[in-house]
């Protein structure tokens, strides 16, 4: 997925008073998560917090544009995953700002980013079967798949599985999103497509499969490059699309 799609999020607001109680609820699950999140990273690199502490200043951020953009009453097992899975990503921070590099040795990490792409989709799947679709929901998982990218594409960077040009491959959604302010026809509502999120699948697997300590250059170049190819692709076909239908 190239994360450019934007959701919607004219919705419905409810009265304040549940919107206040919905708040209450996700900032307790984020407390939960946001433990789970500290111990994770303590045991990639013991003696960092930083986990904690991006996971302490998600969930405010989070709290407050479901409360604004969050049409339902109940917070959902689709957006309890959902925060779980940032959870996650904040976790994989640690060796990033901790021990560096030779905190990657194992397989923890690698094994922990499975967790999150094997939890995407799921929180998808609860929203429809619970009735609980939203704009919010859309764009908070998508936010989610654009930090886990990235968040892999340091990670294996440091590890030297590839050269600089492997950013690209965590942070074009970004550069677009930067280009949005000099192109403001870049920032349209771009079509749903199935494509999109097989790229997305793609690119993330890729990135994990970078950081297995089996996998090294010239492989994970090669890999690496696999990735990029279908990525860059999928980012042409939107640029086409955003360019025919300039607003």
């Amino acid at each position: 997925m190239t994360f450019i799609t934007r959701p919607s999020t004219a919705q419905t607001i409810r009265p304040p008073s549940g919107a206040a109680a919905l708040q209450r609820r996700l900032l307790l699950l984020g407390a939960v998560l946001g433990m789970g999140a500290g111990a994770a990273g303590w045991l990639l690199s013991p003696g960092t917090i930083a986990p904690l502490l991006a996971f302490a200043c998600v969930v405010p951020f989070v709290a407050r544009q479901m409360r604004l953009h969050y049409p339902h009453d109940r917070l959902g097992g689709c957006n309890a995953v959902t925060m779980a899975r940032a959870a996650v990503v904040c976790a994989l921070l640690a060796p990033l700002v901790g021990d560096g590099p030779q905190a990657l040795g194992g397989w923890a990490v690698p094994l922990l980013a499975v967790t999150s792409l094997a939890l995407d989709g799921v929180d998808g799947w609860l929203a429809r079967n619970s009735g609980l679709a939203s704009g919010f929901g859309a764009r908070f998982d998508m936010e989610v798949d654009a930090a886990l990218a990235a968040v892999l594409c340091l990670l294996a960077l440091d590890l030297g599985k590839a050269g600089p040009w492997l950013l690209a491959l965590g942070f074009l959604r970004y550069a677009w999103v930067l280009a949005g302010f000099v192109w403001p026809w870049l920032n349209g509502a771009l079509p749903e497509r199935f494509s999109r999120k097989a790229v997305c699948v793609v690119q993330i697997a890729i990135l994990i499969a970078l950081l297995a300590p089996v996998v090294q250059p010239p492989v994970s170049q090669g890999l690496a490059a696999l990735a990029l190819v279908p990525l860059l692709w999928s980012f042409a076909v939107d640029l086409r699309w955003r360019a025919r239908h300039r607003v």
